[in-house]
């Protein structure tokens, strides 16, 4: 990574963590904006960095959830859930 990707993915990181405190959503939009004004290049790599940095976090959360869901089923005998991720029916994943 250079410098700059380094820069933005630690800002993005310290975002996410500030946003979940502080539960303000909009608070990446917001240091997004700020960087922009001085640095566009920067603005964007931030936004990618805070992008992939949620994304995995929610197919994380789902998961887990699922393999939790999946080792219950197991110890009550049942057959495993088929791993459905939310809205989606499945056809396209």
């Amino acid at each position: 990574m250079s410098v700059v990707d380094d820069l933005a993915d630690k800002l993005a990181r310290d975002t996410i963590k500030a946003m979940d405190a502080l539960g303000d959503e909009n608070l990446p939009e917001q240091v997004a904006k700020v960087l922009g004004a001085s640095s566009p290049s920067s603005e964007e790599i931030f936004r990618a960095a805070v992008r992939i940095r949620l994304a995995e976090r929610r197919a994380r959360n789902f998961l887990n959830d699922h393999v939790q869901r999946a080792l219950e089923a197991r110890k009550r005998g049942d057959a495993a859930p088929p791993a459905m991720a939310p809205g989606a029916d499945n056809e396209n994943l």
